[in-house]
């Protein structure tokens, strides 16, 4: 289970666990019997980043079922290799704050001192405190907003916190910082996704559209399947079997769980999804939101808060639809969701949640009150109001009220952004059987649909190690 616990603050979870939890298990045929048979793969090994060309019927995909024949065409038996994978442990190894209370405050006491010889007057008010700056200067009103913000959440999220963390000593799933190690760790050298997904998506907007009477989605099940290069990028995949299955892209390796489905596109290209004729009961958006410091790595693309409200939600959301929206710390992306983005989707505002980071030691992976990095981020859930002429799904079966003031503390991955699974923490607040889809995903998630330009990142096999091998 990815719940530690669950008290009445919220949930303390365990992220590295759930993924582990997924069946990763590949199953190949063993080669010296099995030489005609090919692993449970799909191939685009013949595009090339440099021939947008090279995206035709010559780029092909060779697809087979987990569930693998034990005997060849001559009548011999064959051997059945299975590999199972897990999520390497390393990238949850968060055992001390990204900055300490200590050093935040060393920071703060040198400046000071610093301004002092240098024969500055400094002067401290209410506006200027935390702030390093040599004279004083009044806060922008985003500045404002985010300390008035803060203030009201803070006793929620430190009360709330402490609980959580205090079952989680009792659990061991948290444990004290030993006095050994652990401070000086050596870094963790993440695995080299050589394959731009992002980059790949662009170049698919040059391949021609399928036929509309073509197949929506392309599943991989069955006998061996050919199909072109043009699939992936125009076709909701999916993965109907028991099993895990390798895709091969660019040379690069992903894993697939079990009952996952997913579309690898960006904003400009989310028809295959609309055309499926799906309706999801959850929907949860990782919105790629504007701010200086991703304009300053150009670590991704983001979208402008009206690209963000052309979103299809109404399409793609089924009556009574919960909508969870992540949401970073700026106070001018809250106020949008919540007076500008969820009115034009006709979802009404239910709750406010908040992720709460910490260590494995049980600290904030930032001071809780940083003028700078806050070690929290915001959950805005709604319900899609507007559907009531249309027939609920199991409408018979009755689902909780959502709480609002929730607190989902976590250790979190070392890669960036790489959000906590909600599943386990929702069920208690939608249906059985519902469908579920995430967009701007970066991994897949068994019985629901994802879609992103960077869908199948963090499905990349380098992050993950092979557990065990048997046959």
């Amino acid at each position: 289970m990815s719940v530690v616990c669950q008290l009445s603050p919220g949930w303390l979870l365990d992220h590295l666990s759930f993924i582990n939890k997924i069946n990763y298990q590949v199953h190949q045929h063993h080669e010296p019997c099995c030489s005609k048979s090919e692993p449970t793969s799909v191939y685009l090994d013949s595009l090339h980043m440099d021939s947008v060309s090279s995206f035709g019927s010559s780029a092909t995909f060779t697809a087979s079922d987990s569930t693998i024949k034990l005997a060849n065409d001559d009548g011999g038996n064959c051997e059945l290799f299975i590999q199972k994978y897990v999520f390497r442990s390393e990238l949850f190894d968060v055992t001390i704050p990204y900055i300490t209370s200590a050093i935040h405050k060393e920071c703060q006491q040198s400046n000071e001192t610093e301004e002092l010889m240098n024969g500055v007057e400094k002067e401290i008010s209410i506006s200027t405190v935390g702030k390093k700056r040599k004279r004083c200067v009044a806060l922008n009103q985003g500045e404002v907003d985010a300390m008035e913000y803060h203030a009201k959440i803070r006793e929620l999220i430190l009360d709330g916190s402490s609980q959580l963390i205090q079952e989680g000593f009792k659990s061991g799933f948290l444990h004290p910082l030993s006095e050994k190690g652990d401070k000086c760790r050596e870094p963790i050298t993440l695995p080299l996704d050589t394959c731009n997904l992002s980059e790949l998506c662009e170049m698919a907007k040059h391949l021609p559209s399928l036929n509309e009477t073509e197949l929506l989605t392309l599943q991989l099940m069955g006998e061996d399947v050919s199909v072109t290069g043009q699939d992936l990028f125009s076709r909701v995949v999916e993965n109907n079997s028991s099993f895990t299955k390798m895709i091969t892209v660019m040379g690069q390796r992903y894993l697939l769980p079990p009952k996952s489905s997913f579309l690898l596109s960006d904003i400009s290209c989310m028809h295959p999804l609309l055309n499926c004729g799906k309706t999801y009961d959850v929907i949860v958006i990782d919105p790629p939101w504007q701010n200086k410091s991703v304009k300053r790595s150009k670590r991704y693309s983001y979208l402008s808060p009206l690209q963000i409200k052309q979103i299809p939600i109404p399409k793609l959301a089924a009556p009574d639809c919960l909508v969870i929206t992540w949401v970073t710390n700026r106070q001018k992306h809250l106020r949008f969701v919540k007076e500008e983005l969820y009115p034009s989707w006709s979802v009404e505002l239910v709750a406010e949640w908040h992720w709460v980071k910490v260590t494995s030691s049980g600290e904030f992976v930032f001071p809780l009150d940083s003028p700078h990095k806050k070690p929290y981020e915001v959950l805005v859930l709604g319900r899609v109001r507007e559907k009531a002429a249309l027939p609920l799904r199991n409408a018979d079966v009755k689902v909780l009220p959502i709480p609002d003031h929730k607190l989902i503390v976590s250790v979190p991955c070392t890669l960036h952004s790489h959000k906590p699974p909600l599943a386990e923490v929702l069920k208690d607040y939608v249906k059985p059987e519902g469908q579920y889809l995430e967009l701007f995903a970066r991994n897949l998630q068994p019985g629901w649909t994802s879609w992103g330009n960077e869908v199948l990142k963090f499905q990349h096999v380098d992050y993950f190690i092979v557990l065990e091998s048997k046959s």
